[in-house]
């Protein structure tokens, strides 16, 4: 039998009908922000539950009042002005979002507060986005000097090519309506770990879960696959190309010391 709760490090996993609802909660830090240990984290907890028969699906959330993921955590900023350690951050990253992708069964994303960066990356990730009222979303990664990898390749086949250029480019959130209206959400409500828990009982909890997770393999596949070897592309061209640009690491920079970048569009 399944425990009714269980504490995996950054993560405080309940079980209810089939339903796991991990509730991220990263320790010592006022709002959860993705570190490759996280990433990592993820990735360990993710596999475990694949391989669970009595889960028949997984909501991710967070343990957090002041929101989702803000993004990444500062001394990971730090580290990307090494290549190494961008590259090794780059592929935990990548590891993890395509454990999401290619995960047998359905995945669903809870979001209240701020999902930014990385967050929504790790969203989109997923198949399916509840959000409550307060929710905001956004890729930041543009104001930095820097752009979103992963938010590239997910973004365009959740919202659209322009729509997700106008978020890629501009570095601008938008709030829970109008995620809804674009399609990047799929509901929204007070309560979004309830309302995925609603979602599953009322449309998921009677179908056969042998068939339903072949069938989020089937719809998925193909997908997964394609987005796995174009983030490769593109996180080549942020890792050898973009990263070598003034901007990108001023633009870290200027973050870290909390003052305006100095562009000189090189």
């Amino acid at each position: 039998m399944m425990p009714a709760e269980k504490v995996v490090r950054s993560f405080r996993v309940t079980f209810e009908e089939g339903v796991a609802t991990c509730f991220l909660d990263v320790p010592g830090e006022p709002v959860n922000t993705l570190s490759q240990e996280v990433a990592s984290e993820l990735r360990e907890l993710v596999q475990a539950l694949a391989k669970d028969s009595a889960v028949e699906a997984v909501v991710i959330a967070s343990g957090k009042k002041d929101g989702f993921i803000a993004g990444a955590k500062i001394e990971m900023l730090k580290g990307v002005r090494s290549a190494a350690e961008a590259e090794a951050l780059a592929r935990a990253a990548q590891r993890g979002f395509d454990d999401l992708e290619r995960f047998p069964k359905p995945v669903v994303a809870a979001i209240h507060g701020a999902c930014l960066g990385g967050g929504l990356e790790l969203a989109l990730a997923g198949n399916l986005i509840f959000a409550a009222p307060d929710a905001t979303f956004g890729q930041p990664e543009m104001k930095l000097g820097v752009f979103a990898p992963a938010a590239s390749v997910l973004l365009p086949a959740r919202i659209g090519q322009a729509r997700a250029e106008d978020l890629l480019h501009s570095g601008r959130s938008i709030d829970a309506p109008t995620a809804l209206a674009w399609g990047l959400a799929n509901a929204v409500g007070e309560d979004p770990a309830a309302l995925a828990l609603e979602y599953f009982e009322k449309h998921l909890a009677d179908k056969s879960a042998a068939a339903l997770g072949y069938a989020v393999q089937a719809v998925r596949s193909e997908y997964a696959a394609a987005a796995n070897k174009r983030l490769l592309t593109v996180e080549r061209l942020y890792l050898d190309r973009l990263m070598k640009t003034h901007d990108a690491v001023e633009g870290l920079n200027a973050f870290l010391a909390k003052r305006q970048p100095k562009w000189e569009h090189r």
